[in-house]
């Protein structure tokens, strides 16, 4: 099932009893966060939350309910993507990018609906008046603190926008970006723009600050169709087009439209659009604290200041958000749906891979295990290398690497294999490069050490001189019988 839009998405959510409607009026400043909280650490991810009655930071109350955790089921993520399992996408990329050309004409004419498939897929343009410019709000019309923003832990600097398209261009290519950063509302016409130095926005702001100077167009969309929504948290290459991007993972296109006080293109089916701009000749502010992903405050630091000069809307708009925070959250599924798919394209570059996986306990940059196909002396090394030269993949402060057999999305599993096969001294590397801007632990911000443990089973061409011992496995065929006789033993988890 393809969405068009964040509410078609809301009322299947709520028909199928994924979504929990909170009528009690919520205060927006920690109240709603705490709920929110609560709810994402339920087993499975809890429901999605939608407050119809949020109580704005002033103690009014808004008309604009806010919809939350939204993603945080696997099941709500691969519904948002259009499939019963996230690895669905996977295997598609992994057929387009490495395609077994079969012989003989008619298998070769079997191909050409895959490959037709990307002709099909390129953003449109929405016919008429889209949707997100139902209500065109000009300077001194709009007031953002009026929007039902969170304030979601107590020392934050604010209310931040947390779950925005943030849309740029470059100034030379005019090739769009599309990210997501936070954005604390500073006051009715200005917020931060947390885009960190990796991201592709704080490249535009560069490239702008080079080149042409001045005011930067910026344009933040807010809502829109749930794969949309997600595509701007996906670490594409640059110059890769998030709609197009979409679109693929929709098999069928996005649709689009103009902004009205620029040339950027913005998701036609938005909630919310804040146009405006940077200025690259203006001070930065101050932004933060924030309660971040890391479960730790990212404390305060300079960032550019986006002024708003238009916000445009649906008539009864629906204002979407998350929560980050100490985990498991929402962002356990957001970045597991990007492991999973995002993996045939690091096996394409480092083909010895079987698998990966980044778990939560990590906050996915912290930690990654991987698993691989061992064929020569030191390849873990050269895996872990690999890997720090892969976009922001670079950033990830402990590679942990063991043998293909062992299940990597398995944590207890995969750490007992790799502690119980390292020597530290021989096994484990130290190297420095990038680190993720909210990583409090490094020595200076954004650049630190890292360390590679090499967990799989060492080779006598290793230097390794010993008789390495076997796994201790059950006999086959006792598994297989007691696999028969189970049933009927009443062994079962005591409450």
């Amino acid at each position: 099932m393809i969405f068009q839009n964040l509410r078609e998405f809301l009322r299947y959510l709520d028909r199928t009893g994924q979504l929990v409607r909170v009528r009690e009026p919520v205060s927006v400043d920690l109240e709603m966060a705490e709920i929110t909280d609560r709810t994402m650490k339920l087993p499975g991810g809890g429901p999605a939350l939608f407050f119809e009655r949020p109580i704005l930071m002033d103690g009014t109350e808004s008309d604009i309910p806010v919809a939350i955790n939204v993603f945080g089921s696997w099941r709500r993520m691969s519904a948002a993507l259009g499939v019963d399992d996230v690895e669905v996408h996977a295997r598609r990329i992994a057929e387009l990018i490495k395609p077994e050309v079969p012989k003989g004409l008619w298998g070769k004419m079997q191909m050409l609906p895959k490959l037709m498939e990307l002709t099909k897929v390129p953003p449109r343009p929405y016919k008429g008046a889209p949707p997100c410019q139902q209500v065109v709000l000009r300077e001194g019309e709009f007031d953002l603190t009026k929007l039902p923003v969170l304030k979601t832990w107590p020392q934050d600097g604010g209310p931040f926008i947390t779950l925005p398209m943030v849309i740029t261009s470059d100034p030379d290519t005019g090739v769009q970006n599309i990210g997501m950063y936070r954005m604390q509302v500073f006051g009715p016409t200005t917020t931060g723009m947390h885009w960190q130095q990796h991201k592709g926005g704080a490249a535009h702001f560069r490239a702008w600050k080079r080149g042409p100077g001045g005011r930067m167009p910026v344009v933040v969309a807010i809502g829109g169709d749930p794969t949309t929504m997600y595509t701007p948290s996906a670490p594409l290459p640059p110059g890769i087009d998030e709609y197009l991007f979409g679109g693929f993972l929709r098999r069928e296109p996005v649709y689009t439209a103009k902004a009205l006080t620029c040339d950027l293109t913005i998701p036609a089916e938005a909630e919310i659009v804040l146009e405006g701009y940077v200025d690259t000749g203006e001070d930065l502010a101050i932004e933060g604290p924030f309660g971040d992903h890391t479960g730790f405050y990212t404390l305060e630091d300079p960032y550019p200041v986006f002024h708003v000069t238009m916000v445009t809307m649906r008539e009864d708009p629906v204002y979407p958000a998350t929560l980050v925070g100490r985990p498991p959250v929402e962002d356990v599924y957001l970045g597991g749906a990007t492991e999973r798919i995002f993996l045939p394209l690091a096996k394409l570059t480092i083909p010895e891979i079987v698998d990966y996986h980044m778990p939560p306990e990590g906050v996915f940059h912290n930690l990654v295990f991987v698993s691989i196909k061992k064929d020569y002396p030191g390849q873990a090394f050269k895996v872990m290398h690999g890997l720090w030269g892969m976009g922001l993949m670079s950033l990830a402060k402990v590679i942990v690497v063991v043998d293909e057999w062992i299940d990597v999305r398995n944590v207890q599993e995969a750490w007992w294999y790799a502690l119980g096969n390292i020597d530290p001294e021989r096994d484990v590397r130290f190297t420095k490069g990038p680190i993720d801007d909210l990583d409090h632990a490094s020595q200076i911000p954004s650049f630190g050490s890292k360390m590679g443990i090499d967990g799989t089973k060492k080779w006598a061409q290793e230097g390794f001189v010993r008789r390495w011992p076997e796994m201790i496995e059950m006999d086959a065929d006792v598994k297989s019988s007691i696999d028969r006789l189970w049933p009927l033993l009443g062994i079962k988890p005591i409450d």
